[in-house]
């Protein structure tokens, strides 16, 4: 059942593949979601002078990213019944890959205790927005797409892609991922 679900849930990809507006349609279908941890750190960060930003200080923006995404896998854990997360503490380990710095054994071991199966929400260039969030150009968003999915297999996920197409039938897809993967288990 898919209310057995008790670890909390990851949904990622690439800038731009449809996070937020999957998890928006989750919500409305009552489940309990989070927001995306980075972006609002970005949007925070760049109202303050010498704020701390991805493009200018990778590590120190990672360390911001950790200690906000603990408190948020902590919060979920509590949560009875899914709980999905717009990125998770994995995400941390590709962005840091992708910009060429060690990633240290604390940022792996926080990367533990999630839902063994991660969603991936796949780029596709007709939606791709740059702004000020997202800067990257699509075929760079691509790379970093590869790079998510890379870190989490090595952290030893099961990842999923979440194919193209509305709210609703994205949504339906998770949640039919997660309820096979319990029949799976339980039986």
């Amino acid at each position: 059942m898919i209310g057995s679900v008790t670890a909390p849930v990851i949904i990622t990809g690439g800038p731009g593949g449809g996070k937020s507006t999957l998890l928006a349609e989750l919500a409305t279908l009552g489940f309990v979601t989070f927001a995306e941890v980075p972006r609002q750190l970005i949007e925070a960060q760049s109202q303050i002078p010498d704020g701390i930003l991805p493009w200018d200080n990778l590590p120190g923006f990672a360390a911001l990213c950790l200690q906000t995404m603990e408190g948020q896998k902590r919060i979920a854990a509590t949560v009875p019944g899914p709980v999905f997360l717009d990125r998770a503490i994995g995400d941390i380990c590709a962005y840091l890959n992708w910009g060429g710095h060690q990633v240290s054994e604390a940022y792996r071991s926080a990367s533990l205790g999630y839902h063994p199966q991660v969603f991936f929400c796949t780029l596709h260039p007709d939606f791709y927005v740059r702004d000020a969030v997202r800067p990257y150009p699509f075929a760079e968003a691509q790379v970093l797409h590869e790079q998510l999915l890379f870190a989490y297999q090595a952290l030893g996920y099961h990842c999923v892609e979440v194919p193209w197409g509305t709210p609703g039938e994205r949504s339906r897809f998770v949640l039919s991922h997660l309820e096979a993967g319990w029949s799976a288990q339980s039986g």
